[in-house]
């Protein structure tokens, strides 16, 4: 089972909290998260692109860096783990990714892959004058399909002459092409977002569901496996959850109600107003299950909360879902988070005893590095 770190772009990381920890983003506190995960043997880094926040008391993601910024960077301190940046791909060419793309292949010596997003918080874009118009949500894949065709061809070839509705190339070309594999995460929920990763991307990215229910999300890799069989790709999922861990589940609790306590409802709201606009495209933005979670405090995500021997066994159970390949984490504190992970819940994971072994032969040196 492979395992990751949504890295914290935004100020505060995941959580719509006066109570949770209130920090800024800096590329200083993204280096010391990725380069201990490397530590540690995490396989990959990923970051998302926000472009507006939500505001409220904590001005909930009003500051991000930017996405692809930060992985060059963050490839050129790593040696090991895999990296991933995200194209907003509203305003952000295919020709520009892909060789922005290219460059950070080179940067990190084939370490590089891509998430891509359609784009669902119209502010983001209306604010640049790119909102294509909500008529956008009902066509937003067959665009994004376009865009990874043209990105494909250009990785493969170094040129693209393609033609559809929403894209017209001319001769483009892309030189260097990328020395690795370029592996493509798209986030798809609906059977639409569903149907397109089944066509076009390498993983899926799926939100888990719900509090201390780990398995909660498996009826999406069994819709995924229907739209696979179609394609006969072999597509994966990635799926996110949040850790806060203890020594103890009561001392992991009290942290997780003192984050609801403090809920941002003035941000939340904003965040479930807009997530609420896409009535196009089915129910694929994450944001729209808000009303029905447990809690809407840390962005719906699937939550783990609990002693560090109780958080491991919840890891190994997603482990066993048929057709995951990877879980992405969060925590309610990075620096601690990665760290706990990595002396006090890694080594009890019977899904990670290979990783835990490679570590275990590390000098002491090696270690404390």
């Amino acid at each position: 089972m492979k395992i990751g770190v949504f890295c914290p772009i935004g100020n505060n990381g995941w959580l719509l909290s006066e109570n949770a920890p209130q920090y800024m983003p800096t590329f200083e506190l993204n280096k010391q998260i990725v380069q201990r995960a490397e530590h540690y043997g995490f396989d990959f880094a990923l970051s998302m692109i926000k472009l507006r926040g939500f505001g409220g008391k904590t001005e909930f993601w009003d500051h991000n860096l930017e996405t692809f910024t930060l992985m060059a960077g963050l490839a050129a301190v790593t040696s090991k783990i895999k990296i991933y940046a995200t194209a907003a791909t509203l305003v952000m060419p295919p020709a520009i990714v892909a060789r922005m793309a290219s460059t950070i292949d080179s940067i990190s010596n084939g370490r590089f892959g891509l998430n891509v997003v359609t784009g669902w918080q119209a502010p983001e874009y209306s604010q640049m004058g790119m909102w294509p118009g909500d008529e956008y949500f009902a066509k937003r894949y067959e665009y994004l399909s376009e865009y990874v065709q043209i990105l494909r061809e250009l990785w493969a070839t170094g040129k693209s002459d393609f033609k559809g509705e929403h894209f017209q190339m001319e001769d483009c070309r892309v030189s260097p092409k990328p020395q690795a594999d370029m592996k493509i995460i798209c986030a798809g929920q609906s059977d639409t977002g569903l149907e397109f990763s089944a066509q076009h991307a390498d993983y899926n990215f799926v939100f888990g569901k719900g509090l201390n229910t780990p398995t909660a999300y498996a009826d999406i890799n069994d819709r995924l496996k229907h739209f696979t069989e179609q394609t006969g790709r072999d597509v994966q999922t990635y799926v996110l959850f949040m850790v806060i861990a203890a020594e103890t589940d009561a001392e992991a609790m009290a942290k997780w109600q003192s984050y609801n306590d403090g809920a941002d409802m003035e941000a939340i709201n904003w965040l479930m107003n807009q997530g609420g606009k896409d009535t196009k495209s089915g129910t694929d933005t994450n944001i729209r299950q808000m009303a029905s979670s447990v809690s809407p405090v840390n962005i719906n995500m699937g939550t783990l909360v609990g002693s560090y021997a109780k958080v491991a066994a919840m890891l190994d159970e997603i482990a066993e879902i048929q057709g995951t390949e990877g879980i992405l984490l969060t925590f309610d504190d990075f620096l601690q988070g990665v760290e706990d992970f990595g002396e006090r819940i890694q080594p009890l994971m019977q899904s990670r005893q290979s990783t835990v072994a490679e570590y275990q032969m590390l000098t002491p040196l090696e270690k404390s590095a």
